[in-house]
């Protein structure tokens, strides 16, 4: 059979048939693609086969000969095929030597076959698009979340969410527990209503049962713990179930009574004094103005009057311009959440922290209100050298400071060539075999980096 008939051949199950010479000059093409016009390709014969394709594309088209002419296994190579009448073609191609013992015209000549890889390419390019919308509808959820939680902690009435179908209260602000006073430790999971005389109890049961049955009611008043509260309802419903939100508010009688208010104050105060997170509170140029005794235990002083007037500059960073950064971003945005950084006491001990602020307005007075949290256990696992990969560019810049450059630059490449790994292997259905020849690596190359990430199966490698 000579080569011209055995490109004829090939050329009915290929989308491209090529006969190229020993010497790799195109001889014959045959062509079944709608993207590639006759004339491009009848523009091929008489030239080097590897000056028809990109120039990235080059080094493959060589092997590819090369391969050919020494009767190695067929081996499909991906190329990109340019096409004068249009965008690059991306092809994947493979090549045979053949000879007819009768002509000698024909020595040395190799048929390439190629496949048309564009319709997979535009079904890759989908799969990225769709990954990458759904990635930003899941920040947008996460964001309506974030919002949504930050506005039911900071209500200024209390408010309960209650399972529509058996009463129990599934959640509670911080409001509506001091409200419950004794009775907001077992509160969650309880039938509601709790705490109210029976009169009170059999007002707020029909005002339910109203808001079950039309979504909406009229707000009753009960007295809670001494209080008088009006308690409304309203619905809505989720894919688990329906619930119920009750909000408690103070009549116009109570809300007047300060002595309420200041209990509520002082509560809070309380609260933020004996937090195990460090609170410190600093005028607009950082001095502090007063901090909770977690902070204090972190910079290891025993009275508050240590630390007021200072900086908090003096203990914050490593390079002693981590507060100027804080202050700058909270005067053009208003607050900032979890900055990275360190705290050293006197001593020179330094501990890992992460940092949230927010800037209030008191009267004619700005106060700055920093939430300092040791983060040292979370991120001792970094210097044991037994981290995970980070796995957005966020982390990453998390550890600017914490780990010389040289180091994360090392975990970035590990990083890549773990996720184009995934992503083969992924795309072939975990065939190592196709995998390594996408990645360009050979099998026991890629079965090595299998190993070194931890994603080898030892009986599967065993196997082959």
């Amino acid at each position: 059979m000579t080569a011209e008939s055995v490109s004829r051949l090939v050329s009915s199950c290929a989308d491209l048939a090529l006969v190229v010479d020993a010497e790799g000059i195109v001889c014959d093409v045959a062509s079944s693609l709608s993207s590639l016009s006759v004339e491009n390709c009848q523009s091929w014969v008489g030239q080097p086969l590897v000056q028809t394709v990109t120039k990235d594309s080059r080094g493959k088209i060589t092997a590819l000969l090369r391969d050919a002419e020494a009767n190695a296994a067929p081996r499909w190579r991906q190329v990109n095929q340019t096409n004068g009448s249009g965008a690059d073609l991306l092809l994947s191609y493979c090549a045979v030597k053949v000879s007819d013992a009768g002509r000698t015209h024909a020595l040395g000549r190799s048929v390439v076959f190629g496949r048309d890889l564009s319709a997979m390419s535009e079904l890759q390019q989908k799969l990225v698009d769709a990954q990458q919308e759904a990635l930003q509808d899941n920040w947008r959820l996460r964001d309506t979340q974030s919002r949504n939680r930050h506005l039911f902690q900071t209500a200024s009435d209390g408010v309960l969410i209650i399972e529509a179908a058996t009463q129990k209260v599934v959640e509670a602000n911080p409001v509506a527990l001091l409200l419950f006073g004794e009775r907001s430790a077992k509160l969650i999971g309880s039938p509601f209503p709790v705490g109210l005389d029976q009169r009170d109890t059999q007002a707020v049961q029909t005002m339910l049962a109203a808001v079950r049955t039309s979504g909406k009611s009229e707000s009753v008043r009960a007295q809670l713990g001494g209080v008088v509260l009006n308690f409304a309802g309203s619905m809505f419903r989720q894919e688990v179930g329906s619930l119920l939100v009750v909000r408690l508010t103070r009549t116009q009688g109570e809300v007047a009574d300060a002595g309420g208010t200041s209990d509520v104050q002082a509560a809070l105060l309380k609260l933020v004094q004996s937090s195990p997170d460090c609170v410190v509170v600093t005028d607009p140029d950082g001095q502090i103005v007063s901090a909770n005794e977690s902070f204090l235990e972190l910079v290891h002083l025993t009275a508050e009057s240590q630390v007021i007037g200072e900086s908090l500059g003096r203990w914050l960073g490593r390079t002693g311009v981590e507060l100027n950064v804080l202050l700058a971003t909270l005067r053009q945005r208003g607050s900032i959440r979890l900055f990275p950084t360190s705290l050293r006491d006197d001593h020179g001990w330094a501990t890992d922290i992460e940092i949230s602020a927010t800037l209030a307005h008191e009267g004619a007075d700005t106060l700055l209100g920093f939430m300092i949290r040791d983060v040292s256990r979370r991120t001792s696992a970094l210097t044991k050298g037994e981290k995970e990969l980070p796995r957005s560019a966020g982390q990453l810049a998390e550890l600017v400071g914490r780990v010389p450059m040289k180091d994360i630059v090392g975990e970035t490449t590990d990083l890549i060539e773990q996720l184009c790994i995934e992503a083969a292997l992924d795309l072939t259905r975990d065939n190592r075999a196709a995998a390594a020849e996408m990645l360009g690596l050979s099998r026991q190359s890629l079965y090595v980096k299998l190993r070194r990430f931890g994603m080898s199966d030892p009986l599967s490698d065993s196997e082959k």
